[in-house]
């Protein structure tokens, strides 16, 4: 969840999670929610506070929202006991325990009887995280084994759309991924190449692509040591029959930076410009942010993960919102997955109604697109 300092920036995951704590408060339901905040090394760090989050929280709802000052210490067992019917707590960041994600089943499965226990002699769980149940933690995947266990509606909700871009999507089937690097991405594209009609490639990760061509890319982010893979990517896409989209002209800037000088250039074309071999790609060019907004609109299903520049910063927004434009304009079943792509759909000023569906799972969401099982589902159907 974007913050800056004590301020949510972005308070898309809390929204998010608020229907499922609201119809159990609504109940009656005593509820106790936890919930993780950055990478806090095992101990309290006041930076990874959950209480931004649980502030936010209290401002959206309506029923009384307590807040403990730890996870399962004094604070969070007397807040605990406390509650009334239709009340709810927010513990304290569960990162703050190294239990949380210790690799020693035996922590954590005393750390989860811990928290088991704040919800009595007669509690449940209801996991509505989808964006951490790809981590085998104690409050995702050893909790479900001391109480009753449930999926929350958002949690539901992610299976059945993940399972429509994998399963049985409606063609043609356009994905779009973006970001700094091929490598966070290289299991999702080696799982969809042969599922998806169009693949088409921004960001930092497209300068892997565009090298791998033999085209050079000045000062651009390049993976060197992602060559020989992405080359075997454009080849297998020939043979799958799936259409790999890059870039045609990039807009190239002289430095990282709001104040940076920049110019829009041909793609095959990067070092030729007023900035040479040290010019900075951060962004798609305008001719293709259309065509990849032609593809978007054109398409029955569509999905997207990543950024297509740094969107940050307005001179190198302009492919990011010609992407978000296109979806919000298509009538395609869309999707869009991960932070970084809907906190830019909301810092550009589009709504979440815009499109069919903005995932809250991050890397979840990809790590179920690649494939893989998901420790805190497979907790659920035990």
């Amino acid at each position: 969840m974007p913050l800056d300092g004590s301020t949510v920036t972005d308070d898309g995951r809390v929204r998010a999670s608020l229907p499922v704590i609201a119809k159990l408060a609504d109940a009656g339901a005593r509820v106790v929610v936890m919930a993780h905040l950055g990478r806090p090394k095992g101990s309290p760090d006041p930076k990874y506070s959950i209480k931004p989050a649980a502030e936010r929280l209290r401002e959206l709802a309506g029923f009384p929202v307590a807040i403990a000052e730890d996870v399962t210490g004094d604070s969070a067992r007397a807040a605990s006991a406390a509650l009334g019917d239709g009340e709810v707590l927010v513990l304290e960041n569960v990162r703050f325990d190294a239990r949380e994600t210790s690799k020693d089943d035996a922590e954590r499965a005393a750390f989860a009887a811990e928290l088991a226990a704040l919800t009595g002699g007669n509690g449940a769980y209801v996991d509505d995280a989808f964006g951490a149940v790809h981590r085998k933690h104690a409050s995702v995947f050893d909790i479900a084994a001391l109480l009753p266990s449930y999926q929350g509606d958002l949690v539901r909700t992610e299976v059945e759309v993940l399972k429509t871009l994998t399963e049985a999507p409606k063609r043609p089937y356009v994905v779009v991924l973006g970001g700094s690097k091929v490598s966070d991405k290289l299991a999702v594209i080696d799982n969809l190449l042969g599922r998806a009609d169009h693949l088409l490639i921004g960001g930092g990760m497209a300068f892997t692509f565009l090298k791998a061509q033999g085209h050079a890319v000045g000062g651009s982010l390049l993976e060197e040591d992602q060559l020989d893979t992405v080359r075997g990517y454009l080849t297998r896409a020939k043979e799958v029959g799936c259409d790999i989209i890059l870039p045609t002209d990039i807009v190239v800037a002289s430095k990282f930076g709001a104040d940076a000088e920049h110019e829009i250039l041909p793609a095959d074309k990067l070092e030729e410009g007023a900035f040479g071999a040290t010019g900075l790609g951060l962004d798609i060019g305008p001719e293709s942010g259309e065509n990849f907004a032609s593809y978007i609109r054109s398409a029955n299903t569509v999905f997207w993960n990543g950024p297509m520049g740094v969107f940050e910063i307005d001179a190198f927004a302009g492919g990011t919102r010609a992407v978000a434009q296109g979806l919000a304009e298509s009538e395609a079943f869309s999707v869009v997955g991960g932070g970084d792509s809907a906190a830019a759909v909301r810092t550009l000023g589009f709504h979440d109604d815009d499109f069919g569906h903005i995932s809250t799972g991050g890397g979840a969401s990809l790590e179920y697109l690649e494939g893989k099982e998901l420790p805190g589902l497979t907790a659920l159907d035990r």
